[in-house]
């Protein structure tokens, strides 16, 4: 999806799956907590059940592999009746994965968005790594 092309309710949405991301990086967890709603649920691709906001919110945490760096590729972002949200992306990051070692992860999401007061609050989230079931 070409976003110079796209809304304005489109390009607000992508740049707040952006700035997820700069939060996930900066392994701010209250600014993602703050981002999510409270009866958020997502579902990762190879986990055996959806996970609450708890999980969410720590998987961005000082136990979980940093995030070194990252492309991200929309595919598709949709703003229905502008209170919700629906974008898939492709992405690829650079990870830790041990003392001074890193590796690369590419896969895809499907992330949900609910705006309330002007501001899009993820509410749900399916996908990851590529290849794992």
């Amino acid at each position: 999806m070409a976003l110079d092309r796209s809304s304005e309710e489109q390009r607000g949405l992508w740049a707040q799956v952006e700035a997820l991301w700069t939060m996930s990086v900066a392994r701010d967890t209250a600014a993602v907590a703050d981002a999510l709603h409270p009866d958020y649920v997502g579902w990762v691709t190879g986990q055996p059940r959806p996970h609450r906001r708890d999980a969410a919110i720590a998987s961005v945490g000082p136990s979980s592999p940093r995030v070194l760096t990252y492309r991200l590729q929309p595919l598709s972002v949709v703003v229905f009746d502008g209170t919700v949200g629906v974008v898939h992306y492709a992405y690829v990051a650079e990870v830790e994965s041990g003392t001074n070692a890193s590796r690369t992860v590419a896969g895809r999401w499907s992330e949900t968005y609910l705006r309330r007061n002007h501001q899009w609050t993820m509410i749900s989230v399916s996908g990851g790594p590529d290849g794992e079931r």
